[in-house]
C-alpha cells in the first residue's frame, strides 16, 4: 500500500510541478547533491585557442541517443517527457532578474534551444518520493554560455519571484558539481499543494549542450537535491555525443 501511495505521489508531483506554467507555448525542438551556501563553479573557456573546433549543435536525434535510459543507472526507471510537459514559450517573471530561473523551471531558456528532450526518473527505493526530471538543450556555443551566465547571475540577484500565478521564495545558490565545462546549482522554495516545497536544480554545460536536472520530494520537503551519480552519468554520456 505504501509503495502504491508513494508512486502515486511522485506521479502527482511531476504533474503539479511541471503544470504550474502550462499556459506556455511550444518549442523549436521536441519535447544537486545539495548543501547550503553559495556556489562557485569553475567555467572553462569555450576554446583553448582560436583554432579550436567549434562544437556542433546536436539534433533532437543526437539528444535522444545521448540521454540516460533504463539500464544506464541500476534500479532507476526512466520515462520520456512529452512536448506538452516542456513548453518553451516563456512567460514574464516578476522581477525580471529572476527570468532565467523561471524559464529553467520548464526546461526553457533564452536564447531558446535548437532542440530539447526531457526525461523523468524514479529511483530503486519504492518508498522514496523523490522525483527527478532532466532535459538536454542543444544550443550554439554562445547561446549555451549565455544560458549558464544568466542562471548564475540570477542566483545572485534574485531572492523571490512570481511567475504564471505562482510564487517562489528563498532562492539560493548551492555548491555546483565539478562536471562538464560549467555548472550551476541552486534551490527554490515553491508553494505546491499547500505546502512549502524546496526544489533543487543543477545545470551543466558540456560543449554547446546544456543538461538541466530538477529534483523534488513532496513527502519529505527537507530531503531534496539532485543525486551526483545521475548528473555524472548523464554528463559522461553526453560527452560521447557527436561534436
Amino acid at each position: 500500500m505504501k509503495s502504491s501511495v508513494s508512486r502515486a505521489v511522485m506521479a502527482a508531483s511531476v504533474t503539479v510541478a511541471l503544470g504550474l506554467t502550462a499556459a506556455c507555448g511550444s518549442d523549436k525542438g521536441d519535447g544537486g547533491d545539495s548543501g547550503a551556501g553559495g556556489a562557485k563553479a569553475s567555467q572553462k573557456p569555450a576554446a583553448e585557442n582560436a583554432g579550436a573546433k567549434k562544437p556542433a549543435v546536436l539534433t533532437t536525434a543526437d539528444l535522444e541517443k545521448a540521454a540516460l535510459t533504463e539500464g544506464d543507472l541500476k534500479g532507476y526507471k526512466v520515462e520520456k517527457m512529452s512536448a506538452a510537459d516542456m513548453p518553451s514559450q516563456t512567460v514574464p517573471a516578476d522581477p525580471a532578474a529572476c527570468q532565467p530561473l523561471a524559464d529553467m523551471f520548464m526546461f526553457a531558456s533564452r536564447p531558446a534551444a535548437e532542440a530539447r528532450i526531457g526525461r523523468t526518473m524514479t529511483g530503486p527505493d519504492e518508498l522514496d518520493a523523490t522525483v527527478i526530471s532532466f532535459a538536454l538543450l542543444a544550443h550554439e556555443q554562445a547561446g549555451a554560455e549565455k544560458v549558464m551566465a544568466g542562471l548564475r547571475t540570477a542566483t545572485k540577484k534574485c531572492t523571490a519571484y512570481e511567475h504564471a500565478d505562482s510564487k517562489y521564495r528563498d532562492v539560493a545558490a548551492l555548491p555546483a558539481p565539478k562536471a562538464g565545462d560549467d555548472a550551476v546549482s541552486y534551490k527554490v522554495v515553491g508553494l505546491i499543494e499547500g505546502q512549502k516545497t524546496p526544489m533543487s536544480f543543477t545545470v551543466v554545460r558540456s560543449g554547446s549542450t546544456v543538461a538541466a536536472f530538477y529534483s523534488i520530494n513532496l513527502l519529505k520537503p527537507k530531503k531534496f537535491g539532485v543525486p551526483t551519480e545521475i548528473v555524472e552519468a548523464q554528463v559522461k554520456k553526453l560527452e560521447k555525443a557527436p561534436k
